[in-house]
């Protein structure tokens, strides 16, 4: 008796951020089907202990189903070719053939691109960006991703590295960046900038936040920050505020250059929703040159929310 045939072959999308691997089958659709989560070894790691992690999730999330083909979202700096990452400021990978490599490993064909990049043609494609001549597209988490699509193409820039919005100075001698330079738009605005900023003022509060993490500011979470800010917490919501507003003011420089129809935010940060997202709107509003004079593009949440990276990268696989 003959055996019955094997599981389908999957599209699998994973996103690689500053602290975590997301992997995801998706269909084509853009519905993630199941996923699967390791942490990323972080940027004093070896690329191989990264890659590693990879490929974990990757086979993880296609619970033993043959792979049709894995579309590789990195937080870095993607060459125009698509096969390295030539530098990636929360990663270990300096020029590395990443796309090579895994295919080998996955025994798949691997499509590889920037992670905001990828969120961004989930968002136009399927999402809250759909049917715009032009969108920015945002992605808050560790640092910051951007990506831009024009006319229905993804823009990548003569080497593939544009849409580094985060990397765009935004306080000249600012705070030092792990890009290397001081004062980019990242360290006013991400997970890491709640953070710093929720940590700043936890030692002399006794409200929700506090409580949450034992009076310890080296303890708290973006999770913590954000429930605390939802009960009200003076801290959290101080902090949101703070990188609300930076939002806004770096929103409104990339207005000010390309006038799009939509800006998108996602990132793991867009899932506190209006905590982040008012504050946004209005410094956008203070920031941007003319605002009572022209029309303001909002500030639309990601339809695809966190997992745009992978939904996008997935996507990317089909040409």
């Amino acid at each position: 008796m003959s055996a019955g045939p094997g599981p389908a072959a999957v599209r699998v999308g994973v996103d690689v951020g500053g602290t975590k691997v997301l992997a995801g089958v998706v269909d084509d659709e853009g519905r993630v089907l199941r996923t699967a989560r390791r942490s990323t070894p972080g940027r004093l790691a070896t690329p191989e202990a990264t890659e590693d992690a990879l490929v974990e999730a990757v086979l993880d999330a296609a619970d033993g189903a043959p792979l049709l083909a894995v579309g590789v979202a990195a937080a870095g700096f993607v060459d125009a070719a698509g096969e390295r990452v030539a530098f990636a400021p929360h990663l270990p990978w300096r020029g590395e053939p990443v796309r090579d490599r895994l295919a080998e490993r996955w025994r798949a064909p691997v499509t590889l691109d920037n992670d905001a990049n990828a969120a961004a043609w989930a968002e136009y494609t399927l999402g809250a960006a759909r049917g715009a001549d032009t969108a920015v597209v945002v992605t808050l988490g560790t640092g910051i991703g951007g990506g831009l699509v024009v006319g229905g193409r993804l823009h990548r820039g003569r080497g593939g590295m544009a849409g580094e919005f985060g990397h765009g100075q935004l306080v000249p001698d600012g705070r030092p960046c792990e890009c290397g330079r001081r004062g980019c738009w990242e360290q006013y605005c991400s997970g890491n900038a709640l953070l710093r900023e929720a940590r700043a003022g936890v030692g002399t509060s006794a409200g929700p936040l506090a409580a949450r993490c034992d009076g310890d500011p080296a303890a708290l979470t973006g999770v913590m920050v954000t429930e605390a800010a939802a009960e009200g917490d003076e801290v959290a919501l101080h902090a949101f505020e703070v990188v609300g507003g930076w939002l806004g003011v770096g929103v409104a420089n990339l207005v000010a250059t390309l006038d799009p129809d939509v800006v998108v935010v996602g990132g793991g940060l867009v899932a506190a929703g209006e905590l982040l997202l008012a504050p946004g709107r209005a410094a956008l509003r203070r920031a941007l040159v003319a605002a009572a004079h022209r029309e303001v593009p909002d500030l639309t949440p990601a339809a695809f929310g966190p997992e745009a990276g992978v939904v996008g990268a997935a996507l990317l696989t089909r040409g």
